[in-house]
């Protein structure tokens, strides 16, 4: 078994055409789940060489009234598909969508509203880098309607900040931290683990500073070196195996003994404070992903659709305003047969799973489809056998690759 270690992902598809029809035979949803927003602001000021996401170095000028342009045209035609659905969650990531002005970010949320019933206690997290944290600007933020903030840390070490290539060290990420616990109720921190020639008390060193703010929420992540990054082509070095499981199993006992739930792979929560919008993307949930480069899963009563964006930024901006639905690179019905693995690549990865009865309501397919995986799993102790939640075993979630994998087109 290979032990699962907790990484941010982002998934990649082929071209496709828009607007695909359910395949024949499909079995049909009953009732739709509930709806999240993605906007991805694609600039950073420089570009982190272990990021392998959608982020491209900032113009001298940030073009933001080109932007909102292409992404008010881009909602736009994204209206049919969704229309009169609430939304729980929105979710503005990058990049670095702090490099927006306070006006520009108003603006974002104002026509996000015009056109979509957003709930009133709906969660708005936007992303920040340390980096570009200004007062004044988070003020306003806080203003627009953004009542949730995550901060990229990943250390509060300078020197494993310059090895990671961050444009900000320890005193800007505490300063930062500060600057947004004053304007919202809900901070998230996000820390990576296994740096270049960290140890583990070093490890324990960032732990333990981001638990000193007493911040609700907590996402905690392996460096990995992923293709197509500087880091892959000019890889560092990086603890071993042993001292990186190390690192986590004494993350883990650290954060519980804090009153930190560990209720996914690599999030962390106090009572109450939990991802709203992530949670919906591990329970199979729809989200609407608009922007460059940005992903989106929506149902229907006859298919469950997934769709991307032009990753590049003026292509993004260009084909989106010049309509006929230019702007969307890949959009494709999810098979029946594949649908076993992405629901429960989803699930699983929630330390208690999810009712049984989700996987029909999520994917359409009776639960008797995956029979013989769900016993396999059992008899090899990776899956719970209780009959009303699908949830991993504690030996499961440690080899959570293995477990999802008996659901990869029933191939046990």
């Amino acid at each position: 078994m290979a032990r699962s270690i907790p990484i941010r992902t982002e998934a990649a598809r082929g071209p496709a055409t828009r607007m695909p029809f359910a395949a024949p035979g499909a079995t049909l949803l009953t009732a739709l789940p509930p709806l999240s927003v993605y906007v991805h602001v694609p600039w950073c000021v420089r570009k982190c060489p272990y990021c392998d996401f959608n982020s491209h170095a900032a113009p001298a000028e940030v073009p933001e009234e080109r932007y909102l342009q292409a992404l008010a045209a881009d909602l736009d035609a994204s209206l049919p598909q969704v229309w009169g659905r609430k939304v729980v969650s929105v979710f503005i990531g990058g990049g670095t969508p702090s490099l927006l002005s306070a006006g520009a970010l108003d603006a974002l949320l104002a026509l996000l509203r015009s056109r979509l019933p957003i709930l009133p206690d709906a969660e708005i997290t936007l992303e920040a880098n340390p980096g570009t944290v200004e007062a004044a600007r988070f003020k306003d933020y806080a203003a627009s309607g953004v009542n949730r903030i995550s901060l990229g840390i990943q250390s509060f070490d300078d020197a494993s900040l310059r090895a990671l290539g961050r444009i900000h060290d320890a005193a800007a990420a505490r300063a930062a931290i500060e600057i947004a616990q004053r304007h919202v109720a809900r901070v998230n921190l996000d820390l990576m683990f296994a740096l270049p020639g960290q140890d583990v008390d070093a490890c324990m060193a960032d732990i333990d500073a981001a638990l000193a703010f007493g911040t609700g929420h907590l996402s905690v992540y392996h460096l990995t070196l992923e293709p197509n990054t500087v880091f892959a082509k000019y890889p560092p070095q990086l603890p071993d195996d042993d001292t990186a499981a190390q690192m986590q199993d004494a993350i883990e006992a650290r954060l519980a003994a804090a009153g930190f739930d560990h209720y996914e792979v690599s999030a962390y929560a106090r009572p109450g404070q939990r991802s709203r919008h992530n949670l919906n993307y591990w329970e199979f949930g729809d989200y609407l992903g608009i922007g460059p480069g940005a992903h989106g899963k929506l149902s229907f009563h006859d298919r469950i659709v997934r769709e991307a964006r032009v990753r590049n930024p003026e292509s993004w901006m260009a084909a989106a305003q010049a309509g006929a639905g230019a702007h969307v690179a890949d959009s494709h019905v999810v098979q029946p047969a594949e649908l076993p693995f992405e629901f429960m690549l989803n699930a699983l990865r929630l330390r208690d799973g999810v009712p049984a009865a989700s996987f029909a309501e999520r994917t359409g397919l009776n639960l008797a489809a995956i029979a013989r995986p769900l016993r396999v799993a059992a008899e090899r102790g990776l899956l719970d056998p209780g009959p009303a939640r699908l949830k991993p075993t504690p030996l499961g979630w440690r080899f959570l690759n293995d477990l999802v994998g008996l659901f990869l087109n029933d191939n046990p």
